[in-house]
């Protein structure tokens, strides 16, 4: 039930990521703290542009709707996407300025609102009443308005996409939105069955997480019109960071902290097998397997199952064995940059890779 499916070679311990040719990018990743803000020193004036196009885009009639899409928009996260858009944009211009145009901003919108939708539905699903420390939608209007909402956010972004007659964006962005329903559907059905192997892993994850990332690093080349090549190549970057985002959340959950934003062991609660725990399951015989199976189904109402749960992933290598495969995804994305000549934004790729891994929340 648990065969381990191909990954990337686990990573030696010692330095997370090579760098892709002589430059600065071997010092940045040995830095010990890595900050958003100077990863996107580089493309700050696309980014305020971004911002400043969605502000123009998303609006709406109604003191309710316009409350609570206020909101929508204010607990956006760390905005990964548009960055992974904006730098891509840049490193791949062939006309200075380019990533300045409105393509970029474009494309930056339609990712972060697709996302935005998907963070208040997967709220409204797992009956979340907090989203990165703050109250979720759901918890603030109800599970019926906070879908009301995901839906006119997506509705409103396909909208302003299709009459801005960029047909190849708008194309090349929502394929990405079938992945995420086909991953989300996928989770729940093993989540009831308690049988998630890593091969189902590895595929819920690329769909619900790193299919859209990639599609952001991707899209972003598209904007500026880069060879088909070149799309493809940032779009594997994309996927290879994305994937290491999804497996560093799920090694974030089991640590009980308050700077994860949000509740510690979310995933054992709602019966979720992920990495953490599959590498430990991996190594044990079937009757070992049964009893943590049958711990996990209690994780709902059993405090103490929970607990043991999470010691016995902690005990027995489940975080190290995760965090392995989690660098190895990042050492992939790293290499593929090697095909771009040095640059601030090649820089601040790197650097976000390094911040992906490090990252505590």
């Amino acid at each position: 039930m648990f065969a381990s499916a191909a990954v990337p070679k686990a990573a030696p311990a010692g330095p997370v990521l090579r760098r892709p040719d002589r430059d600065r990018s071997r010092e940045i990743m040995e830095e010990k703290m890595t900050t958003l803000d100077r990863i996107r020193k580089p493309v700050e004036a696309e980014l305020k542009a971004f911002e400043e196009f969605v502000g123009r885009q998303f609006t709406a009639e109604g003191e309710l709707l316009s409350e609570m899409l206020r909101q929508a928009l204010l607990a956006r996260g760390k905005g990964i996407r548009p960055l992974l858009v904006m730098l891509a944009a840049a490193m791949n211009e062939s006309v200075p300025g380019a990533s300045l145009g409105r393509r970029p901003c474009l494309a930056a919108m339609m990712v972060e609102m697709i996302h935005v939708a998907s963070l208040i539905h997967d709220d409204v699903i797992d009956g979340s009443d907090m989203r990165r420390g703050k109250p979720s939608a759901n918890a603030l209007w109800q599970s019926h308005k906070a879908v009301i909402l995901g839906d006119y956010i997506l509705a409103r972004n396909m909208n302003i996409g299709l009459q801005s007659g960029q047909y190849d964006l708008v194309t090349h962005i929502c394929g990405s939105m079938s992945a995420l329903c086909e991953g989300e559907i996928l989770q729940s059905d093993h989540a009831a069955r308690f049988d998630t192997t890593r091969k189902d892993y590895l595929d819920i994850i690329r769909k619900k997480t790193a299919s859209l990332i990639g599609i952001s690093a991707s899209a972003g080349a598209l904007a500026v019109g880069a060879s088909r090549d070149r799309v493809a190549l940032m779009r594997r970057f994309g996927e290879a960071v994305g994937m290491a985002f999804q497996i560093q959340d799920d090694i974030l959950d089991y640590t009980a902290s308050d700077s994860t934003g949000k509740p510690a062991f979310a995933d054992l609660r709602e019966g979720k097998i992920t990495l953490p725990l599959l590498c430990v399951l991996e190594r044990m015989d079937e009757g070992r397997r049964a009893e943590i199976v049958d711990r996990l189904r209690r994780c709902g109402e059993d405090a103490g199952a929970m607990e043991y749960l999470q010691r016995i992933v902690a005990n027995e290598g489940g975080i190290s064995a995760a965090t392995g495969v989690m660098r190895s995804y990042l050492s992939q994305a790293v290499e593929l940059l090697s095909e771009y000549d040095a640059s601030d934004c090649r820089a601040a790729l790197v650097e976000l890779c390094a911040y992906v891994g490090e990252r505590d929340r």
